[in-house]
């Protein structure tokens, strides 16, 4: 008699498919076209030599480029050199991203130069950002979806940038904590143009202790050394991750997790967003232990601290800036020059001689405060100054309407009291952060 073949037990079956069902939420994020639970499985467990092969098919992976794809066009972005934007793309996307996988597949898929263009900074110059086109912007996406997962499982605890579930108010929040936990003595660094700085080789020798597979290799190296365009000029970056591109937000945490993990192989807490870092520290000689450190790492892995952004101080006394705040003596208030692109951003709003009638500047100006304050709103203060500098923007236009001369008289705050912007609706940072601040009283 022919022996039936065993069961799985029930109870072993439930057990696996919670086990799988726990670790599909752990990387709720990865793309699910190219983590499969298999996959998934692999990835917690370890893989030979802790080294991918056998990555390319998941990158030129139809589903996986549909989904770079949805994701670029959600981000629309300007158009590369090739002058194509996301909605010309759209318009012949199944086809365009056939061609891509058929490239990609057969290994003739080279990109594009990338456009080089700048942004004003608050301080008169410029940040230079790399543009890829929308095609390049696709498969860039598709790589990050297959090779980000390993990277991510080794990255430090307290790096923040760019990385799925965290952000700058969790790096913020954990700064605020070491502070009230005693580290006042803060190494506050600056990396000179990091990442135009990095250097190639070095990077991708970082890229291989996990990624074994030749074909991605030799397309993430492909991406960093596409031509620059700048106007007329054209060039081969010898080193660099562009600012703008998909894949150049992943490589930049990639290259700087050495230093993440030296820092708290030695005890000094290090708190990271991209390439904006701070050390904190409980005595001025750790401090100074800290930063000795950094000098050296950086030296030895081609990079550069910048000399005058680069100090020790006491948040105590001195106070530090990070992510757009200033932190000094136990509170953190909006930088100077935070303050100083929002009234950038206001100033375009609020020209006397735009035309246009007080509620349609009243609604220019309001979502820029709102956006504003959604990321200052745990400052100890600072917001009434600028309520009051709008007001007085906003005075102006009324003044230049009513054929009244001058940019401001004495009796304009009479005339237009703060009531009367309330009454037409602008929105109060002054107002929302006193509510703000009694919520979190009452959460408490």
């Amino acid at each position: 008699m022919q022996q039936a073949p065993a069961s799985v037990p029930e109870r072993a079956r439930q057990v696996g498919e919670a086990d799988a069902a726990a670790r599909r939420a752990r990387w709720a994020w990865a793309e699910a076209s190219v983590w499969t639970d298999r996959m998934l499985a692999a990835l917690e467990t370890g893989v030979k030599g802790d080294r991918w092969f056998s990555l390319i098919d998941k990158v030129y992976s139809p589903k996986n480029l549909w989904s770079a794809w949805a994701k670029s066009a959600r981000n629309k972005g300007a158009p590369g050199v090739d002058g194509i934007t996301v909605d010309r793309y759209a318009d012949g996307v199944e086809a365009n991203l056939a061609h891509l996988s058929e490239q990609l597949k057969a290994g003739t898929y080279q990109p594009q130069p990338i456009r080089r263009a700048h942004i004003p900074k608050t301080d008169g110059t410029t940040r230079p950002l790399g543009i890829p086109t929308v095609r390049d912007r696709v498969v860039q996406g598709a790589i990050r979806h297959a090779i980000e997962p390993i990277f991510e499982r080794e990255f430090a605890q307290h790096s923040y940038g760019f990385r799925p579930g965290k952000g700058c108010k969790d790096a913020l929040r954990r700064v605020d904590e070491l502070l009230k936990a005693g580290h006042r003595f803060v190494v506050d660094a600056d990396l000179k143009g990091y990442f135009d700085t990095i250097p190639h080789d070095r990077l991708m020798r970082e890229v291989e202790k996990r990624v074994a597979d030749g074909s991605v290799l030799k397309l993430i190296e492909s991406f960093l050394t596409a031509n620059v365009m700048d106007g007329l000029e054209q060039w081969t970056p010898a080193a660099g991750a562009p600012q703008g591109a998909v894949l150049s937000p992943l490589l930049s945490n990639i290259y700087l997790n050495p230093l993440d993990h030296l820092m708290a192989a030695n005890g000094w807490e290090m708190v990271r967003y991209a390439d904006d870092f701070v050390i904190l520290c409980k005595s001025r000689e750790d401090a100074d232990r800290a930063l000795a450190e950094v000098q050296r790492w950086t030296a030895q892995a081609g990079l550069t601290l910048h000399p005058d952004k680069t100090r020790l101080a006491d948040a105590a006394t001195d106070g530090f800036e990070f992510l757009g705040y200033r932190f000094t003596k136990g509170r953190r208030y909006p930088r100077h020059k935070s303050i100083m692109k929002l009234h950038d951003a206001i100033r375009a709003r609020t020209r006397r001689a735009s035309g246009v009638s007080l509620g349609v500047t009243v609604a220019l100006v309001n979502p820029v405060l709102k956006g504003w304050f959604a990321y200052f709103k745990h400052a100890s203060g600072g917001m009434d100054g600028v309520d009051g500098w709008v007001r007085e923007r906003l005075r102006g236009i009324l003044r230049h309407q009513n054929k009244l001369p001058g940019r401001s008289g004495p009796t304009d705050g009479r005339r237009w009291p703060n009531r009367f912007f309330a009454g037409v609706g602008l929105f109060s940072l002054e107002a929302a952060h006193r509510l703000a601040r009694q919520s979190m009283k009452m959460a408490h």
